[in-house]
């Protein structure tokens, strides 16, 4: 023998906590793909177990607590506690469906263990707002018969509230949680795939391509760049922090200022989760709560995308002419042919081809997801032409790296099944969608202006996912009770749940881009809030335009396509002021209401907006002449 002993590697905090999340996406892949058989509320509690622990043992306490001994104590018995009731909660299911709803103190005790545990898991994962609004809901049942008029309620007492909540499929364990256990997870895992398998840098170099030789190339790359990582991203603030520092110095040194740049970023990344296939985890809970394929919501979702895209097109082309920043050299070239780049690419040509085409051909969205990655996989060996090691070790740190960026994701999800939950039991939904019917006098555009208020207002300072699960629950009703169509007014609450991260004053996508860009993120936030004023306008539109969606006839979607972004163009010369040479600060509000009047999808309004665009047009070619002694 050598007298060389081979040794186990240390079992540190890191590698468990690897390990565990490791296991918590194999589990998983292993329960959509039907390797394994385990049914729904088994599923959800495994999950919620799992995901939490994650939770506990990678975010601290607090910031003044990490890594201190107090902060592991405190963890370790938060760990335990969540493990502890929900294998009394799994021990358990089986006889509570069967008997009827028949539960006992033990399920008492372990259900009110995991309602704290949500609470800490909301306030750890996602932010003391998401865990003061849930705890204000859950307070509700409490209160209500001591509440004045419409908000007055009979009440429930405790251990009703927490039974209901926790051994249901309508409370924590209800469809959020199980969207994030099956969709949410499996793409979170895809995302994580493909970028450790380089489709960041494949993206961005097909985004520089695209864009070169024209004015505000850097920009424009910008935006196509965030807009294909948004699609596997899921977060806007998380867009931002990949993309943004790679985009926002770029647009800097082509002649941006800082607090542009920023701003350009914050509504590009946001714009992401509004383009398919992928629309982020709001989308996938969306399908579910309203019942229909996720390819549907892709369906309605395709124009208004584009539209937003335009938008912030027409923005940074518009704000580089009025800075006077000119087209980049056409001929400069990387010196890679085009053909090779494609090829390096090919596998997530293939792993995105291969998730469209299945969805679209009637496969679940998640089984085509796994299908996609194993395409992802096979295709990249067939490009290295190798099988190692590294393959393996990417592939496991996919795994392990999908299932840590779910975790935030579960935890707003049980806070929303809280608030769901809450809301029908109580028949608190019913009520809040009688308030605004009543505020609105039965007006439907007053009622989406207070929709649109209280999206905003909820949605500030949420992540996407947590600011669509209060919305769906608590404003969505409000607006079917209205007659709009329950996908449509899901689509107009998600649109503002999106956009709600760069609306000041609390906007987390426009407070990374400044951070990245050195400005002023209150600065940065409402420069992103102005060149997305079309994103405020739309939703409205959407309702309103049936074409908007898709959903008219042909005729009727191709004059929403005209409409719609002549409309996006006008109301981007409106907010930069300039077209071909600044306008004056009256034909900015012409071509703002000329746009406004486009969006509408009314063949008189179109015709007004389509003069008024006339207008201004022709007052910019005439003062070009001029200047030019034409």
């Amino acid at each position: 023998m050598s007298g060389k002993s081979f040794k186990l590697p240390t079992l540190t905090k890191q590698n468990a906590v690897l390990l565990a999340a490791f296991a918590l996406g194999v589990f998983h892949l292993a329960a959509v793909s039907g390797v394994i058989s385990i049914s729904t509320m088994p599923l959800r509690l495994v999950h919620v177990a799992m995901a939490f622990s994650l939770l506990f043992a990678l975010k601290p306490a607090s910031e003044k607590l990490k890594d201190t001994r107090l902060n592991l104590v405190l963890s370790t018995v938060l760990i335990v506690a969540v493990l502890a009731a929900s294998l009394w909660l799994i021990s358990r299911w089986k006889a509570i469906a069967f008997s009827g709803g028949l539960t006992t103190d033990g399920d008492y005790y372990a259900g009110a263990v995991i309602l704290l545990l949500v609470f800490e898991a909301a306030r750890r994962g996602v932010g003391l707002i998401l865990a003061f609004i849930t705890l204000l809901f859950f307070c509700y049942p409490f209160i209500s018969p001591y509440l004045p008029g419409l908000l007055n309620g009979r009440g429930y007492g405790l251990e009703r509230m927490v039974i209901f909540l926790t051994t249901d499929t309508q409370g924590v364990y209800g469809i959020p949680i199980g969207v994030a256990a099956t969709y949410i997870i499996v793409f979170t895992i895809f995302g994580a795939m493909l970028s450790r398998f380089g489709a960041g840098d494949f993206f961005f170099e097909i985004s520089i391509r695209l864009t070169r030789g024209l004015r505000a190339a850097s920009a424009k790359s910008a935006v196509l760049f965030s807009t294909l990582i948004g699609m596997v991203s899921g977060s806007a603030a998380g867009n931002v922090a990949v993309t943004g520092t790679v985009t926002i110095p770029i647009m800097k040194r082509e002649g941006y200022e800082p607090h542009q740049a920023g701003a350009i970023e914050a509504v590009a990344s946001t714009g992401g989760q509004l383009m398919p296939p992928v629309m982020g985890a709001a989308a996938f809970i969306m399908a579910e709560i309203v019942g229909v394929p996720y390819t549907s919501v892709m369906a309605v979702a395709i124009l208004p995308a584009l539209l937003f895209f335009g938008s912030i097109f027409f923005v940074v082309h518009l704000q580089a002419v009025k800075s006077g920043i000119a087209p980049t050299d056409a001929d400069k070239s990387d010196g890679r042919p085009l053909l090779e780049v494609l090829f390096q690419g090919l596998p997530f040509i293939g792993a995105f081809g291969t998730l469209l085409g299945l969805m679209l051909f009637g496969f679940s969205p998640f089984k085509a997801s796994l299908w996609a990655m194993a395409v992802l996989i096979g295709l990249d060996v067939v490009k290295t032409r190798r099988v190692d090691i590294a393959l393996v070790k990417r592939i496991g740190g996919s795994i392990a790296e999908g299932s840590r960026n779910v975790i935030t994701i579960s935890a707003a999800c049980a806070a929303a099944g809280v608030i769901s939950g809450t809301l029908g039991v109580t028949g608190l939904g019913s009520k809040i969608a009688l308030l605004i019917d009543v505020a609105s006098n039965g007006q439907l555009f007053l009622a989406l202006v207070f929709t649109m208020v209280a999206s905003i207002i909820l949605g500030m300072g949420l992540p996407t996912t947590a600011a669509y699960l209060i919305l769906a629950t608590v404003v969505a009703p409000a607006l079917v009770k209205f007659g709009v169509p329950m996908l449509t007014a899901h689509f107009f609450v998600f649109y503002y749940g999106c956009i709600s991260t760069i609306t000041p004053p609390v906007a987390l996508a426009s407070y990374v881009a400044g951070g990245i860009a050195g400005a002023d993120v209150n600065k940065v936030g409402w420069t992103a809030a102005s060149y997305a004023t079309t994103s405020f306008a739309l939703p409205f539109a959407l309702v309103f335009g049936p074409g908007l969606l898709m959903q008219g006839d042909v005729l009727t979607n191709l004059f929403a396509v005209v409409t719609g972004f002549a409309g996006v163009g006008a109301v981007a010369a409106g907010v930069v002021g300039c077209i071909f040479s600044p306008l004056s600060w009256t034909n900015r509000v012409i071509a703002l209401v000329a746009g406004l009047c486009l969006l509408i999808q009314f063949w008189p309004s179109a015709l007004v907006g389509g003069a008024l665009v006339g207008c201004v047009l022709f007052q910019q070619f005439s003062s070009r002449q001029v200047s030019t002694g034409s």
